[in-house]
């Protein structure tokens, strides 16, 4: 079978009728044209045929290893790359023309993963979180933009009086709470964060990740959280999508997809969770997968994960698995669900 030829139709995790849905995307794909040779290039499929759905005031956990199109997922939502295929929803309409995607980024914000490249050296603090008020226009007199800079500030706590400071006068923590407060400034009702804490020690990482569920509650945000640590997407999110080479391959409400995977390769990252408790340490598996990542330039046939998984059978070959609910709410993208098990408990 010719996996070209495979197109599934959106899975309906909500209704997209549904008034709670923030945020949708249909059939996403994200190509890139890679050159091989002499006027020669490759199709590089960072993200391929993403459905997914966002509710409002939730937060969307994405995870999987480096390579595997969460960034570029994140930027394509964001329209810093343009799709190459598929729709993006945005409270149900279509992001089609110039003027929808000005309208959307106006709507929305993104908290990037590097504080210290992410932030222009040469601007104050002021005038970072003031940007995007000057970008959309957003206050009358000088006077109501310093208000509202401070007020950011305020909202992510920074003292007022950095406000004449440049970013290398402050640590990695406080450099993203700059970016975090350039990210409010337009009053989003969706951020995506790339990797926000990735570059910070482990204790700055806990004080900023309370930081966004304050202001969840506090703002009624809707935030996608991309990351590598499991554990970190777990505490903060209310559903995980598990990406592997530009796919979701399972998609369920935290707890469950922590403590009931499904997809073999999911199952393979929770066996490499450290268990706080040696008794279950010592029971627990850990499932060691063979080979390298697939490039993308090459992908395999059939199923993405096949060359890594050890349960993959012939079929796996023939045909890309559909994402299809196997439990309610739990979304697995394999044609041998849950026959795979590391014997592994999920830490808490």
């Amino acid at each position: 079978m010719n996996d070209d030829m495979i197109k599934n139709e959106p899975v309906s995790y909500t209704s997209p009728e549904d008034e709670n849905v923030l945020v949708r995307t249909e059939h996403l794909c994200e190509y890139f044209d890679v050159p091989t040779g002499w006027f020669r290039s490759a199709k590089l499929k960072a993200v391929e045929d993403v459905n997914l759905t966002i509710k409002r005031g939730e937060t969307l956990g994405v995870v999987g290893e480096s390579g595997c199109g969460k960034t570029t997922l994140g930027r394509t939502m964001m329209f810093l790359y343009k799709p190459t295929s598929g729709t993006i929803y945005f409270k149900g309409k279509p992001i089609k023309t110039k003027e929808d995607i000005t309208e959307y980024r106006r709507r929305m914000a993104m908290v990037f993963q590097d504080p210290y490249s992410s932030l222009n050296p040469r601007m104050t603090v002021e005038d970072i979180i003031g940007e995007p008020l000057d970008v959309h226009k957003l206050y009358s007199t000088k006077e109501e933009r310093g208000k509202k800079v401070r007020e950011l500030m305020a909202l992510v706590g920074l003292p007022e009086e950095h406000a004449t400071r440049y970013p290398h006068e402050f640590s990695g923590g406080q450099r993203q709470r700059i970016g975090i407060a350039r990210a409010l400034a337009v009053n989003p009702d969706f951020i995506i964060c790339d990797e926000p804490v990735s570059a910070l020690d482990v204790s700055i990482q806990a004080q900023v990740i309370n930081m966004f569920e304050d202001l969840q509650k506090k703002l009624g945000l809707t935030l996608m959280f991309i990351a590598h640590d499991i554990l970190v997407v777990r505490h903060i999110s209310d559903r995980i999508a598990v990406m592997y080479l530009g796919r979701v391959v399972e998609l369920a409400d935290s707890d469950e997809i922590c403590d009931r995977p499904l997809h073999p390769y999911t199952v393979t990252l929770m066996s490499a969770v450290p268990m706080p408790d040696p008794d279950i340490a010592k029971s627990s598996q850990r499932i060691i997968l063979e080979g390298d990542i697939p490039s993308p330039l090459k992908a395999p046939s059939g199923c993405p994960f096949r060359t890594r998984c050890p349960i993959a059978g012939p079929e796996c070959e023939q045909a890309t698995p559909p994402l299809v609910e196997e439990a309610p709410g739990h979304f697995v993208a394999c044609f041998k669900p849950g026959q795979l098990s590391g014997n592994n408990s999920s830490a808490t």
